[in-house]
């Protein structure tokens, strides 16, 4: 059996303008049921639309989240572990996105930073 990873996706995620990596959008009920559920790693990132907090009951790995307002401003990044972690909902979230743990960091990812999806 071979490892299933999730992405690239087609899209560009931005930070504060400018692109980072490569970004798939789950936006509608089944994409983002689905999630990353089934992999065995993320490349890029998943966009998470009408995704207010998530969590990892049936994850195989850590992964980093941005939870974002519905500007696209981070207002939480954390790591979360396999099957225990958890993003609590928080008022005006409104985004989630999730990548490999340690993209968040790489990309320079904080709270504060606008976030956003280039379509190609």
């Amino acid at each position: 059996m071979g490892t299933r990873t999730f992405g690239p996706g087609p899209h560009r995620l931005l930070r504060n303008g400018l692109p980072v990596g490569a970004c798939a959008v789950a936006d509608n009920a089944r994409t983002r049921r689905k999630g990353l559920l089934g992999t065995d790693e993320v490349a890029g990132a998943l966009w998470l639309t009408r995704c207010p907090s998530v969590h990892m009951v049936g994850m195989r790995y850590p992964i980093d989240v941005a939870v974002l307002d519905k500007e696209g401003t981070v207002l939480r990044v954390a790591t979360l572990r396999p099957w225990l972690g958890m993003t609590r909902p928080r008022l005006r979230a409104a985004v989630t996105v999730e990548a490999a743990a340690g993209a968040l960091a790489s990309w320079g990812v904080e709270p504060g930073d606008r976030l956003a999806v280039q379509y190609e």
